[in-house]
């Protein structure tokens, strides 16, 4: 679909911003940009479009030339959503969206129309059709700013950092959306970002760059957590990607056992003999109710009778991964994390060692859901990932189970959502992100 062939951007004060870059991006799917601030992310962007023109080499649309497209064209075929929105504040929402299907000779009726559409697309109510940017939040300006980007139904759309100026909970549910969105719509999205986490959470494929523009590894983000290329590209993922990886990990596959997990009616007798410290008390339906620490129940009587500790969260085995099982394990007052069918009913219960020794143990569960789909992929990274890849373990793989659980440490943090510096010193913006 999009085609950089040995792609270089320099500028006249010397500076490279992108160096022989080649690389194709597959028709219909996210290709996430990332990498430090000057590694040329938003200038490979900006060349999809013309808004910033190669100094060597081709970037081709579908087999043709973008150069011999006129610039406009071009752009009125290619939607563009940037940090902030970059709505036009003198126009309500409806004519925001509106903008390109006006630009391309629609009539005002159409394109108010597929405005109309689009916002409700985007999970925005009509109410706000009349309203005008500063009337919005951020998260509102930035779903505004997708559904002009989709104005006229591009095929390709482009997205600088869409999500970085907005706080980490508006970040997710944008995120979700967008996953929602191109579920739907199946554009070939080509997305920047500071976030190597937002990076592996949308992204199909995921090009790192490393700084002066040179690509240090293209692949699947599976296959660039359990194998990446250099160590450049190894603390740019960061040293948790043992725990990222787990994300690939279905949570249907994981073990789990019901033997602690007792009704309410439950005579307490039953309980001690689980000999267990902790115990799951559900109702009728399995739904749970709460942890029931042995040492403390009554002597005799019900569960019913006990007093439960909140049990934390639980994670589904319908939608949730095995990062999200260990996380509910290591987060539980009873450190086992608990398992659900879609309609909320337990299925059983496990520790995170028991978690941790089926996903980790040996690698082969996680390293599966690595090589899934990637065998007929051959990528540019794939020569520099394959060489010495049978000597290189992650610190996951190579500690025993029960040694890696008693050392995590869960960290909360926030990743620089800055749009970089300048590269060729005009203070454009961008050029060498």
């Amino acid at each position: 679909m999009i085609r950089f062939d040995a792609v270089s951007k320099n500028y006249p004060n010397g500076t490279t911003a992108v160096d022989e870059l080649s690389l194709e991006l597959a028709e219909g799917g996210i290709t996430v940009l990332v990498g430090p601030s000057g590694c040329g992310k938003t200038t490979t962007l900006r060349m999809v479009n013309r808004m910033v023109e190669p100094t060597a080499g081709t970037v081709s649309l579908r087999g043709q030339d973008i150069r011999e497209i006129a610039a406009p064209e071009l752009r009125r075929g290619i939607g563009y959503v940037i940090q902030h929105a970059g709505l036009f504040p003198h126009r309500t929402v409806l004519d925001n969206i509106a903008t390109v299907p006006l630009l391309l000779g629609w009539g005002k009726k159409k394109a108010r129309s597929r405005a109309a559409e689009l916002l409700e697309l985007v999970g925005l109510p009509s109410s706000m059709a009349k309203r005008y940017p500063y009337q919005l939040s951020g998260g509102q300006q930035q779903r505004v700013g997708v559904a002009r980007a989709l104005g006229a139904d591009p095929p390709v759309l482009l997205m600088d950092e869409p999500f970085s100026a907005v706080d980490p909970i508006v970040r997710g549910e944008l995120q979700a959306e967008f996953i929602r969105l191109q579920k739907e719509l199946h554009k070939t999205i080509v997305f920047v970002t500071h976030d190597i986490d937002e990076a592996i959470k949308l992204g199909d494929h995921i090009a790192v760059l490393r700084t002066g523009g040179k690509l240090a590894q293209f692949d699947t983000p599976e296959r660039l957590l359990a194998h990446p290329a250099d160590d450049f590209v190894a603390d740019f993922v960061g040293q948790d990607r043992g725990i990222r990886r787990l994300s690939f990990v279905k949570a249907a596959d994981l073990p789990l056992r019901d033997g602690l997990v007792l009704p309410a009616d439950s005579p307490v007798a039953r309980a001690r003999a689980a000999d267990e410290p902790w115990v799951l008390v559900v109702d009728g339906d399995r739904r749970p109710l709460g942890w029931a620490a042995v040492a403390d129940l009554p002597s005799g009587g019900t569960l019913a009778d006990a007093a439960l500790t909140p049990l934390g969260h639980t994670f589904s085995l319908a939608g949730d991964s095995a990062r999200a099982a260990l996380d509910a394990a290591l987060l539980s007052p009873s450190r086992l994390a608990v398992g659900v069918d879609p309609q909320g009913a337990v299925v059983g219960v496990a520790d995170a060692y028991e978690l941790s020794a089926a996903m980790t143990g040996d690698g082969t569960a996680v390293d599966a859901a690595a090589e899934e789909g990637t065998a007929e992929e051959p990528t540019p990274g794939d020569a520099a990932v394959e060489e010495g890849t049978a000597e290189e373990a992650t610190a996951g793989d190579a500690v025993t189970a029960k040694d890696a659980v008693s050392k995590v440490t869960v960290v909360k943090g926030e990743t620089d959502g800055g749009s970089g510096d300048d590269v060729d010193g005009t203070g454009a913006g961008g050029d060498g992100r």
